[in-house]
């Protein structure tokens, strides 16, 4: 019963994580078609809102239950011989501490440079800058190609480490692509 539990719970935390990322992904595009100043700052807030309250949780309810998985099943630094669940692990871990860093940081300036321009009542300079990043761009472009990455290896379970390097090469293929296509799409206003 209890491994059943930490299964939902693994599975609870990758659906979270998905939803949250294609939230604050599909609510990014939008900001970026906005021109008017208090519907880009609602649009920033959207983006906090499923950062911080979908995905957050998604990734502290899976990193707790694989923890415990991996301890009950692999018995603790055994699973780093199993390239499927090693892989995992790394790209959690990187998408985890990217996250954090990068993305992260990255909104919360955001959020406060666009507070800052509304008490300006207008874009300011140092908002129009921070908008046009291209590394925060690229690493939040990156977070939905690594979660699919991650679900592969769970489900394909390759015992090779092509998989997982073919795989992580296509997706930072797929983040720069987004990259470049996307502001061209989607410019910011």
């Amino acid at each position: 019963m209890a491994y059943a539990l930490l299964k939902f719970a693994h599975v609870l935390g990758a659906i979270l994580i998905g939803g949250g990322l294609i939230g604050v992904w599909l609510t990014d595009l939008r900001s970026r078609q906005l021109h008017d100043l208090p519907q880009f700052s609602e649009a920033v807030r959207y983006i906090a809102v499923f950062y911080d309250g979908v995905v957050v949780p998604g990734a502290v309810l899976l990193l707790i239950s694989g923890t415990w998985l991996i301890a009950r099943n692999f018995g603790g630094w055994d699973f780093i011989k199993i390239p499927w669940l090693a892989g995992m692990v790394f790209l959690f871990a990187f998408e985890f501490i990217e996250g954090n860093t990068v993305t992260r940081l990255y909104f919360m300036r955001l959020r406060r440079l666009t507070k800052a321009a509304l008490a300006a009542g207008a874009f300011t300079p140092e908002l129009m800058r921070a908008r046009a990043e291209r590394t925060p761009t690229f690493t939040h472009f990156l977070d939905l190609p690594m979660l699919f990455l991650i679900v592969a290896l769970g489900v394909i379970r390759p015992d090779t480490w092509l998989f997982f390097g073919v795989g992580a090469m296509v997706a930072i293929l797929v983040a720069a692509l987004l990259t470049i296509c996307i502001p061209r799409l989607y410019p910011w206003g």
